[in-house]
């Protein structure tokens, strides 16, 4: 038991620098520099203002959202026309856990997603994001997403 007592100390030392090391564990420069124009299309979407939807955008590039198993194929200018109406509803999507891979000047983002319509999941599922550097500045060039109603609550 002494034995035990003396460990103690040591056991929650370690658990509070693993868990600090952890929190502290946060996407690189580049990756955020990745992930920044993907945030800003969302900052566009709850704004529901097109022109701030398409600022983070390639132009000429497209979307491909599946539903119910059917491909939904819609130009950047459609979907950011579409999105950016005035409307009452509230909007938000998030995404966590995103998956950034970097190669020069191309990049891909894999994240799992929320979409939240007046503060409540309506959807979910996977937001794939392939990116351009052009000018030194990072631009969506597609998306593709997933969307299901089979969210859990969290």
């Amino acid at each position: 038991m002494k034995n035990f007592l003396r460990l103690v100390p040591f056991v929650a030392g370690a658990m509070v620098a693993g868990l600090l090391s952890a929190s502290l564990h946060a996407a690189t420069p580049e990756e955020q520099a990745v992930l920044a124009p993907v945030k800003a299309m969302f900052d566009g979407m709850a704004k529901r203002d097109a022109a701030a939807i398409k600022e983070p955008l390639l132009p000429g590039g497209t979307m491909v959202l599946m539903r119910d198993g059917k491909p939904t194929q819609m130009t950047f200018d459609a979907f950011a026309e579409r999105v950016g109406r005035p409307g009452t509803t509230a909007i938000e999507e998030r995404i966590h856990d995103p998956l950034v891979r970097i190669d020069n000047d191309l990049a891909v983002v894999w994240a799992p997603f929320e979409f939240l319509v007046d503060g409540k999941v309506d959807h979910c599922g996977t937001d794939l994001f392939n990116l351009v550097r052009a000018n030194g500045k990072w631009l969506i060039a597609s998306v593709a997403d997933t969307g299901r109603k089979d969210c859990a609550v969290k």
